[in-house]
């Protein structure tokens, strides 16, 4: 986690994994990344997961994702 002026950020590198298989949530201050990469025949062939725990001075509703071209996960969170 690292502080941009108002707001922290987190970076994580998911670049083998399309959009569909990537799933953030938050939960007590918590932000967990999941990502699962399925096969033709069902299996899972590729796991990511990275939990952190946000500062407690960050708003836990102004979480905000965006993902780069070059699969870069940049989730944003507001200061308060």
């Amino acid at each position: 986690v690292r502080a941009q002026g108002d707001t922290y950020q987190v970076v994580a590198d998911v670049s083998q994994f399309e959009p569909p298989d990537i799933v953030v949530t938050t939960s007590n201050c918590y932000v967990a990344v999941q990502a699962e990469k399925v096969a033709e025949d069902g299996t899972v062939c590729d796991t990511f997961t990275h939990k952190c725990q946000l500062p407690e001075d960050t708003d836990p509703l102004s979480v905000s994702c965006t993902l780069t071209e070059a699969g870069m996960l940049v989730i944003t969170v507001r200061r308060r």
